[in-house]
């Protein structure tokens, strides 16, 4: 993650505590710190932002300059500083809250496309510390259907509603055919098995459509317009980089 733009934020005495405690196993990390509070951050490695006045002032530019926002303040006064900022799930970064006793780390922004339920989870193994996830995909290890294979180079290609559809029937554990005709095979990155909603293919044409609810295919294949409008809703395409094994 040293290559994702991190801020840890403060505003408390005890947030400021935390934050310090914290700072030094991600050196990367920008810290956001109150004028009262920054004294406390002396000697770290982190590039440290001491601010003057109302922490809400700083939220606009912390949305565009990080990937991961960390607030070391309530949930409840999160929600108030980020709401006029949010603009979708494909542009906001991710946010995250820590409480004071640094008990527990909650994605509150962006957890599932942001990447903030994953770090929420890199962040409680430093802390020592309980992840709260509420995504449905990530609660039920089962499938992300909208950035599975990511971090593999995999590119998305279906209109959005069917990114919708087709998630609903994952989660749902309808029965999903999972069709990988191309790329790598270490998509599944859980230490959990694949769902048992979730039947594997090495072809399209072995693929009896009418038992299934949903397909994801894993393909370079041209794909004729028959076949979106007869799996209207119900396909998502991955194209994994040419040559991926």
């Amino acid at each position: 993650m040293s290559d994702t733009r991190i801020a840890l934020v403060a505003i408390t005495k005890h947030g400021a505590a935390q934050v310090a405690q914290l700072a030094p196993k991600l050196p990367y990390a920008g810290i956001i710190v109150a004028a009262k509070f920054a004294e406390q951050m002396e000697g770290l490695p982190n590039p440290v932002h001491v601010y003057q006045g109302a922490l809400s002032a700083q939220i606009a530019a912390l949305f565009q300059a990080y990937d991961q926002i960390v607030f070391f303040v309530s949930l409840g006064a999160v929600v108030r500083l980020i709401a006029p900022h949010l603009k979708s799930k494909d542009e906001d970064p991710g946010v995250l809250v820590i409480d004071d006793a640094a008990q527990f780390v909650i994605p509150v922004l962006s957890g599932h496309v942001g990447g903030a339920n994953a770090y929420a989870e890199q962040l409680a193994t430093l802390l020592g510390a309980t992840p709260v996830l509420t995504t449905a995909s990530d609660v039920g290890k089962t499938v992300p259907v909208d950035i599975l294979g990511r971090e593999l180079g995999w590119q998305v290609e279906c209109p959005k509603i069917n990114l919708t559809r087709v998630s609903a029937a994952v989660v749902n554990e309808e029965p999903v055919a999972f069709v990988q005709e191309a790329g790598s095979k270490s998509w599944w990155t859980r230490s959990t098995p694949l769902p048992r909603n979730i039947q594997l293919f090495s072809r399209f044409e072995d693929v009896a459509l009418d038992q299934f609810r949903a397909v994801l295919w894993v393909t370079q294949r041209d794909i004729h317009e028959e076949i979106w409008i007869r799996l209207t809703e119900r396909l998502v395409v991955y194209r994994p980089p040419e040559g991926q094994t």
